[in-house]
């Protein structure tokens, strides 16, 4: 009898062990900022380029704030310090960007998606580091998805012929060539990217191909593959190939990369790019969606 209590009080520690271990993993939302910045970077809890910081945006919400001004690459460590923070363990990420913010997010997944990550305490410092959990390391991210509010992965024509700020290192960055060559796009480590095309384009947005949001066209913030854009539209413009949804060649036969799927195209032409500081634009629709599914 007494070994049988053993046996049984055994697998008990073992059972709540396990529960605890479940109990204590934990979701988190982040938000990955585009060109211009706004946030105080390394306060997760600032959300400035996007919005009220009280307007639900997805569960624990995390704003990844960089300066949205200098390159990609000197940059991104300030991505991977939160993804370390808050994507390793136990605990795992929604991750929404925006505009530049996708060519970040490509490029950190591309470039360090397969490397060994320290596994940490999702308890963040002022310079948005995060202490050592104690339990060694892992390969990557514990990322669900990514969600892209008018993404510039594939970069935009207003970089190419500088009608953004040209001294800017990121605008060098944001040239249509050098966005696609810049890494692998197709190697996200099997994250999936979901996006959200707008199309209220204005006028001086003739200089971006086929439908855009007034300043990345359809061709990046829909994933489209190719070491340069191209023109791609909504069904009711017959003046060039469409952007299809989902994973689908587009009209023409082209093909989006690797993990990339369209969820929203704007065949309305009813958003734009931008918040305006109140989480607007195309940027409402993915948080709406963020609230929906990151749960």
């Amino acid at each position: 009898m007494a070994k049988l209590f053993r046996i049984f009080a055994a697998l008990l520690f073992v059972s709540l062990s396990a529960m605890s271990s479940i109990a204590s993993a934990t979701n988190y939302t982040l938000w990955v900022n585009g060109r211009g910045g706004g946030g105080v970077v390394g306060d997760y809890t600032s959300f400035t380029y996007w919005g009220p910081s009280a307007t639900a945006a997805g569960i624990n919400k995390k704003a990844v704030n960089w300066d949205g001004y200098n390159s990609i690459a000197s940059q991104n460590g300030k991505i991977r310090d939160a993804l370390d923070c808050f994507c390793t363990g136990s605990n795992w990420c929604y991750v929404a960007t925006h505009s530049a913010g996708d060519l970040m997010m490509g490029y950190t997944l591309a470039n360090y998606g397969g490397s060994a990550r320290t596994k940490k305490n999702a308890v963040a410092n002022a310079s948005g580091q995060c202490g050592d959990a104690g339990s060694g390391t892992q390969v990557g991210w514990n990322i669900k998805w990514v969600r892209t509010a008018a993404g510039a992965g594939g970069g935009s024509e207003l970089s190419d012929v500088g009608s953004w700020a040209v001294s800017e290192p990121l605008v060098k960055d944001l040239k249509t060539t050098t966005a696609r060559a810049m890494y692998n796009h197709n190697d996200t480590h099997n994250v999936w990217f979901y996006m959200y095309a707008g199309a209220k384009g204005t006028v001086y947005s003739a200089i971006l191909p086929g439908q855009d949001d007034e300043a990345v066209a359809y061709h990046s913030s829909g994933g489209v593959s190719g070491s340069s854009g191209a023109a791609f539209c909504n069904p009711s413009d017959w003046f060039c190939n469409d952007l299809t949804l989902g994973t689908a060649a587009n009209e023409g036969g082209s093909v989006k990369w690797s993990y990339h799927s369209v969820s929203f195209r704007d065949d309305a032409e009813a958003y734009n790019h931008y918040s305006n500081s109140n989480w607007q634009g195309v940027i409402s629709l993915v948080r709406a969606d963020m609230v929906s599914n990151a749960i």
